[in-house]
């Protein structure tokens, strides 16, 4: 007897629904999309418990006939196709007849249609894909659809749902995307009776921007155009300065539909060149026209990745579009809020104390004020003299000098940013204050017990400084040859250092704030925030919703940066929208390596001989002076025995210049 047998339309349908409908969000999606293809003009979702007990979509669309209600939920009955040549030019959201079947089966569903054709619509009850009853009704030209009690009679599926605020948040993102791409009709979202999206259905996607991402956010778009014989594309796109932590912000539309395409979002990316930092995105929304017949959308049961033709002529497009608008703007930020941020520059620096602070300035801090050249004040200073051979300015009367008045004068030179870097040697018996190594060319005592040479890591070379090359590379040479560093990393290396240690040793204190710091999120983030709470409570983080897509912030951990609170805050939350949980040493590990690479010399930055040595001087008394926190080295050699054989000055291993010329030179 044989043993292959046809499966029953039920089981069909069950299997269907499981490449289909994954989760109420895969529900939402089908469900809207139907309505959008029936030419609504006004859509509400109504979400209960995360979708899990009630998803109800009403539209104003065109209906369902009533002799089609039926045959709407049997499998592959569509209208949107009719033969083979179709379905290369698709130009609906939905043509495989697929959803409502699919749902049908696992679910409670009731669909309440009426047409205009129609003088009376219907109303049709579907159970595990089962009919309940179908009687004539009365209502408004449209579709009303409901869906409870999902995957109730497939409970496999209910474990792998996650919690309801996950879930909710993967609703309202999915109905952002729909929005975003029609926004000439109006969407509204209410879940559990609190609105999440209201959209008036007037065609300004900024202003869907707007109500998604937050007034801010749509301000710090720029609106770009631009087409060739194939493709047309508009949309917006965010300023450099406005950033997230993934790509799940670019909102990329092929002929209405919301796509994943790695290429296209790369496209974007390169388009910004090197204006963004390194691992943070840009916020868009692009919207692609094209002729269907070069798009292939039958490769995805959800219809989320497509096939497109010609990819690299669009990703050429996109990068010159973006580049092209990017250069109209004055992206250059104002010079002393990038360095000072809000407060005052005229704020006193704190004086000298005898050990480490969380407050005290970095030493390196230093180096990068005197690159931007910070005016020198007129106070009358100690007799100094510029020692030309290092490029060094010593004092010297220092012998003249008692204790007070060491200690007034470098505590004068604290106030001007040129901070000291302490160390663990026993206090000078002639002169009472603590060990000092000054980290600047202005003040440098000559007393030997000031000037303690630092331990170095194994291995590690005494560098001297030659020069730099380009604002970016220094170079050093050793007994053992030729160094090239990258001021960056290097600075990036030793700030991370210092920072990782600040960040660990502080206590719990919060810094409580006279004015609230306020930050906009999408409604789906907030959902998801709200979700880890806990998580940022227990990194002394306490967000507060302050209406429907911004969140306030009281007080803070007192280790935050000075004038950095908000961006520090917005880095945080995208690590947890990313990553769904992080330890509170892993918040703290990231948020160091974040700090340490916003605050490092960049590139093209020239630097003084003296501010070169100090930064030589500083990388090597950190723990791991050869690679920067994201794995990059920090320095590279050239060998003695290597610029030998570059200049023929060794033939090979064993034979030298003087066997093939005896040349005195």
């Amino acid at each position: 007897m044989g043993k292959i047998h046809e499966l029953s339309n039920l089981l069909a349908n069950q299997i269907a629904a499981g490449e289909v409908i994954e989760r109420p969000a895969s529900v939402v999606k089908e469900l809207v999309e139907n309505a959008i293809d029936a030419g609504a003009t006004q859509i509400d979702v109504v979400v209960e418990n995360a979708g899990q007990s009630l998803i109800r979509v009403v539209d104003n669309g065109a209906g369902i006939d009533p002799e089609d209600v039926p045959l709407a939920f049997t499998r592959h009955a569509t209208s949107k196709i009719t033969d083979r040549h179709d379905l290369f030019n698709i130009v609906s959201l939905g043509f495989r007849g697929e959803a409502l079947p699919s749902i049908a089966a696992i679910a409670d569903v009731t669909l309440n249609t009426t047409t205009d054709e129609a003088p009376i619509g219907v109303m049709y009850h579907i159970k595990g894909g089962k009919q309940v009853s179908a009687t004539p009704a009365n209502g408004r030209r449209g579709t009303v659809i409901s869906v409870r009690d999902l995957f109730y009679n497939t409970p496999a599926r209910l474990k792998y749902l996650k919690r309801p605020q996950t879930e909710l948040s993967r609703v309202t993102d999915i109905m952002n995307r729909l929005a975003l791409a029609y926004t000439n009709i109006a969407f509204t979202v209410t879940a559990d009776n609190r609105t999440l999206l209201k959209t008036t259905g007037n065609g300004n996607q900024q202003q869907v921007i707007a109500a998604i991402y937050g007034r801010d956010a749509a301000q710090k778009m720029l609106a770009i155009a631009g087409e060739d014989e194939t493709f047309n594309v508009t949309g917006f796109v965010s300023l450099p300065e406005l950033t997230r932590g993934s790509r799940e912000y670019l909102t990329v539309l092929i002929n209405g539909r919301f796509i994943k395409n790695f290429a296209v979002s790369n496209a974007i990316i390169r388009g910004y060149g090197s204006k963004l930092m390194v691992g943070r995105f840009p916020m868009g929304v692009l919207n692609i026209n094209t002729d269907p017949l070069l798009i292939d959308v039958n490769v995805h049961p959800q219809k989320s990745e497509i096939r497109l033709s010609q990819e690299e002529a669009l990703a050429e497009l996109l990068v010159t579009t973006i580049k092209t608008r990017l250069a109209a703007e004055n992206l250059i930020p104002d010079a002393l809020e990038n360095l000072y941020g809000s407060q005052a520059i005229t704020a006193a620096q704190p004086p000298i104390t005898q050990s480490k602070s969380p407050t005290q300035k970095a030493p390196w801090v230093t180096a990068i004020e005197q690159v931007v050249g910070i005016p020198e004040t007129t106070t009358p200073k100690p007799n100094v003299e510029a020692d030309t051979a290092t490029d060094v300015m010593t004092i010297t009367n220092r012998a003249q000098l008692n204790s007070d008045q060491v200690t007034a004068f470098a505590t004068k030179y604290a106030n001007e940013g040129l901070v000291p870097v302490f160390d663990d040697s026993p206090v000078s018996e002639q002169v009472a204050e603590p060990n000092i190594k000054y980290e600047s060319p202005m003040a440098k005592p000559q007393q030997e017990s000031l000037d303690v040479t630092p331990a170095r890591p194994t291995g590690f070379p005494t560098l001297a400084y030659i020069g730099q090359m380009h604002g970016t590379f220094l170079f050093a040479q050793s007994e053992d040859g030729l160094f090239l560093i990258d001021q960056h990393a290097a600075q990036e290396r030793v700030n991370y250092e210092y920072y990782r240690q600040v960040i660990g040793d502080v206590s719990a204190d919060q810094q409580r704030l006279l004015v609230p710091l306020t930050l906009n999120f999408a409604t789906s983030d907030m959902l998801k925030i709200a979700d880890h709470a806990a998580d940022l409570a227990a990194i002394g983080l306490h967000l507060e919703a302050f209406g429907p897509n911004t969140m306030i912030v009281r007080e803070h951990p007192t280790w935050f940066e000075k004038g950095q609170e908000a961006a520090t805050i917005s880095e945080m939350v995208d690590w947890l929208l990313r990553d769904g949980h992080l330890t509170v040493a892993e918040f703290r590990e990231r948020t160091a390596i974040m700090m340490s690479c916003k605050r490092a010399i960049r590139a093209n930055m020239h630097l003084s001989d003296q501010q070169a040595r100090t930064l030589l001087e500083t990388l090597a008394q950190a723990e791991n002076p050869y690679n920067c926190p994201h794995g990059r080295p920090v320095l590279t050699q050239f060998t003695l025995t290597e610029m030998e054989k570059m200049f023929k000055r060794i033939q090979d291993s064993h034979e030298k210049w003087e066997t093939y010329d005896t040349h005195p030179y």
